[in-house]
């Protein structure tokens, strides 16, 4: 296979797993193609040619046969898948587009869609999970979705041409016959539940809240036009956004084929609303997860600390501007944006009345002099004990009887 020889696929229980395209930066999403051996090869590459020429990375899983009837086929090719796919979007989140070519739902797809809901106990873990939830923004199904029994199993088995051919040819398909019929035998009642599960999650997809488009034709030889209709009307009932898109003239697997235009319109149509629909997703977690309010918060916050600085502040003014008090708040403290005119003249100190001066050489200074400084100063032990910034200081002792008094004048003076 392409994607194989070129370095990037793997083969797995139930299927290949490959990258046709993958683009490290430069690219819009991931479209993510389930095909059943029904599906040529000449096809896929088609198709992994178109999502690239619409800037589009696509992850290619090719279900073998078996997958399509036993789930020990489908299951392990499907955790493959999703591995492959949540690797890539932890790295780079993207929209991711899931394709199902005919019987490729029922292959693998519906299998993807059980995972995601949690009806398997899975090695990956329910982050992951959530992430693979958001980034899921469109669907598309090309000549399906294709309810496999034995008999359609068969008939893409064997090629048409070689089942009319007699001979050796026919043999080869009377006994394939044979075991799709021993398998209707053995495993009737498992391939009715498998198909009940296989709608039931299909139609459980709409949860993802992705659009979806529905590529097919009234002369499809393998899929009743009919039964694509009420799928469609299904979703339609489910409050899905359905496009279906009707070939009236092309073949299974053909719609690309013969009508090219209107088929690239109709894919690119679906990229860019998945486009879309992933923003919104984005926007929707953000604020789920409060990231566009972090900053709203912040300025709350701020603005509620101020208001309380400004409150305090207040309070503070109006006792200092209290008739019995002789201080103010500083002006550095205050909010100055708040302040009132009559705040302001609130906020200048008290100014108290200067008492007069006395002059030492006055009557008035004369006589405090003479009252205060006694005259006879006999008995007074007056000595220097040094010097003090080059002046001489007088000391009296301890234990003088006129320490009191003298402390006194010398205040006073």
């Amino acid at each position: 296979m392409r994607g194989a020889e070129g370095g990037g696929g793997f083969a797995v229980r139930g299927g290949n797993i490959y990258w046709g395209r993958k683009e490290e930066a430069d690219f819009r999403g991931i479209v993510v193609i389930f095909a059943w051996v029904s599906v040529p090869q000449t096809l896929l590459r088609e198709f992994v040619d178109l999502c690239s020429s619409l800037g589009w990375n696509s992850l290619v899983c090719f279900a073998h046969y078996l997958s399509a009837f036993h789930d020990e086929s489908a299951t392990p090719l499907a955790f493959c898948v999703l591995d492959e796919l949540i690797e890539e979007l932890r790295t780079r989140s993207c929209p991711v587009v899931f394709t199902a070519f005919s019987a490729g739902s029922k292959a693998c797809l519906y299998k993807v869609f059980q995972l995601i809901d949690g009806r398997y106990e899975s090695p990956l873990n329910l982050p992951n999970y959530q992430l693979l939830r958001n980034c899921v923004s469109g669907h598309i199904y090309d000549s399906g979705p294709l309810d496999i029994t034995s008999d359609f199993g068969f008939r893409f088995a064997v090629p048409p041409s070689i089942a009319k051919v007699p001979g050796p040819s026919k043999l080869v398909s009377l006994v394939a016959k044979s075991f799709t019929s021993g398998l209707d035998a053995l495993y009737l009642t498992r391939f009715e539940s498998q198909a009940a599960e296989h709608w039931q999650a299909l139609y459980s997809s709409v949860n993802f809240g992705a659009p979806f488009l529905i590529l097919c034709s009234e002369k499809d030889e393998f899929v009743r036009y009919q039964s694509i209709y009420e799928f469609a009307q299904r979703l339609r009932n489910l409050n899905g956004d359905v496009n279906l898109v009707n070939f009236s003239s092309s073949s299974h697997l053909g719609h690309y084929k013969h009508h090219p235009i209107q088929y690239r319109a109709a894919v690119n149509h679906l990229l860019e609303k998945a486009t879309t629909i992933y923003s919104q997703k984005v926007m929707l977690e953000r604020e789920r997860t409060g990231i566009d309010g972090t900053h709203d918060e912040i300025s709350e916050l701020i603005c509620d600390l101020q208001k309380v600085a400004i409150n305090s502040n207040k309070s503070l003014r109006r006792v200092a501007v209290g008739p019995t008090d002789h201080f103010f708040l500083p002006r550095h403290y205050s909010d100055r944006e708040s302040v009132t005119p009559q705040d302001e003249q609130k906020e200048k100190p008290v100014s108290l009345p200067s008492l007069p001066s006395i002059s030492a050489h006055s009557v008035l200074g004369q006589f405090l002099f003479d009252v205060c400084v006694p005259k006879n100063v006999e008995g007074w032990d007056v000595k220097f004990s040094g010097n003090l910034n080059g002046r001489s200081c007088a000391s009296a002792p301890r234990h003088s009887p006129f320490r009191g008094t003298k402390r006194i004048g010398r205040s006073k003076l």
